[in-house]
């Protein structure tokens, strides 16, 4: 199938980049000159397991191309995904401009094809939103595109499921593929562009339009709950003394409740969970239908850095003023370079408004925290070099790297032997061991072992 992708972002380049390599001939469509010319040159613009070993050869092969060119990306194409941003306004409702902008310059170039040199030869192109969007952006795109051509032309919705970080893996073994669609044909369609991908038996559900627009929404927003649920009960555990682990470990042995999403941290962020769910909100409050659990879980994610900022607080008597503090992980989570809503731009920020000094390390979201925040903290170029002369040191991104450090070095290197763990990665006793005062999410502060000299 000749397929043209609207945008490169994070699910365009994945989407496009692994329907490529299933045969597809696929056109990457951006209006940003230097990221097309980057991935013309084979390297991805995005922080991606894999990827740049996947669009290297699907360009070699001649399936994948990239372009700013509007009219020849759209020329022959026979599906078309729409796959731009949609970032929340004030009110966190999702901004439709570029996803209506691309349906305007759809229409235009289907109103400027030429007609086919054989009957027949050219079935109507399908149109399909791979964005998350709101129920009903579906027909304000078909409204957009049809005042631009009366030719005909389909529409779908195809949410996307894809993890960052395993993203590759998710496209390529996904758990269910959700189509909606108005026509059988257009269903069947797109049922086989997606069987490469689900022959090991997951479903492929084909339902209607405001549907397949809501299970993204429905899906996410679930996921968010779990992740604010489990924050809210572990704040309880440490009221109350009681450890978040072993709370954790009697709850999910339940199997109608399982163990996934269920971890207590700061929190969740990245591109999705916090859009959606505004938007989710936003949906509730235009058509006068509260979602009043979502709103609250909204606001329990957004407390929780403000619990674990109170707990630093705390331990330095409300003085951060000259303290030093080492940041390990500054990416959302691991596996990207993604720093969208990521609870550590929250910490890192509020502790430079309050005078301290703050030393980064991720390997790999350095670069875009510092097209961020710029110069307001510096960054290093090694986890033990960070801790350097550190008042405390604060977990935020559970990297593999981060969970066997040398802690006799750390110690050695820091002014005091302090760590905020976001993510519990750490046991409680190790820490005590080690000689760390130790602060997680919803189990006991850890202070250090006292020798038997100590103890007097």
């Amino acid at each position: 199938m000749r397929i043209t992708m609207v945008g490169t972002g994070y699910v365009g380049l994945v989407t496009g980049t692994c329907l490529a390599n299933t045969g597809n001939d696929v056109t990457c469509l951006d209006i940003d000159q230097p990221k097309i010319d980057k991935l013309n040159a084979g390297v991805s613009p995005i922080y991606e397991p894999g990827l740049d070993d996947l669009i290297k050869r699907n360009r070699n092969a001649g399936r994948l191309h990239f372009t700013t060119d509007k009219a020849a990306a759209y020329q022959n194409a026979e599906a078309i995904f729409i796959c731009v941003g949609t970032p929340s306004d004030e009110m966190g409702r999702a901004d439709l401009k570029y996803v209506l902008a691309a349906a305007g310059d759809i229409g235009d170039a289907i109103e400027a094809t030429p007609p086919p040199a054989v009957s027949g030869e050219r079935r109507a192109p399908i149109i399909i939103i791979k964005s998350t969007v709101p129920v009903g952006t579906n027909a304000k795109v078909k409204q957009a595109i049809g005042s631009r051509t009366k030719k005909t032309f389909r529409m779908a919705s195809n949410p996307e499921f894809l993890k960052e970080g395993a993203a590759i893996n998710d496209f390529n073994k996904p758990d269910r593929v959700v189509i909606g669609c108005e026509d059988k044909g257009t269903g069947d369609r797109l049922r086989d562009l997606y069987e490469p991908f689900v022959r090991q038996g997951n479903p492929i559900f084909v339902m209607d339009i405001p549907s397949a627009e809501m299970v993204k929404y429905a899906a996410n927003a679930m996921l968010a709950t779990k992740i604010s649920f489990i924050n809210e009960i572990a704040n309880l555990c440490e009221s109350y003394g009681a450890d978040i682990d072993e709370v954790r470990r009697g709850m999910c042995s339940d199997k109608r409740i399982g163990n996934q999403f269920l971890y207590p941290g700061l929190g969740y962020g990245g591109s999705c969970f916090p859009k959606d769910v505004l938007a989710v909100v936003s949906m509730g409050n235009e058509s006068t239908t509260p979602t009043e659990l979502l709103t609250a879980v909204h606001s329990v994610n957004q407390r929780q850095r403000a619990a674990f900022m109170a707990k630093i607080e705390k331990h330095f008597n409300g003085q951060l003023k000259g303290k030093r503090f080492a940041v390990w992980g500054i990416a959302f989570k691991p596996g990207t370079d993604d720093i969208r809503e990521a609870p550590s731009i929250t910490l890192m920020s509020q502790l430079v408004e309050k005078g301290a000094k703050v030393v980064a390390y991720d390997s790999v979201a350095a670069e875009a925290c510092q097209r961020m925040m710029g110069d307001k903290i510096e960054y290093s170029p090694d986890p033990i070099v960070a801790v350097e002369r550190a008042d405390a040191l604060i977990v935020c991104t559970d990297w593999d790297e981060f969970k066997h450090p040398d802690f006799d070095a750390i110690k050695k290197k820091m002014n005091q032997p302090v760590i905020f763990d976001g993510r519990n990665i750490y046991r409680v006793d190790t820490m005590r061991e080690y000689g760390f005062v130790y602060y997680s999410v919803g189990r006991h502060t850890a202070e250090p072992a006292r020798t038997q000299a100590q103890a007097g």
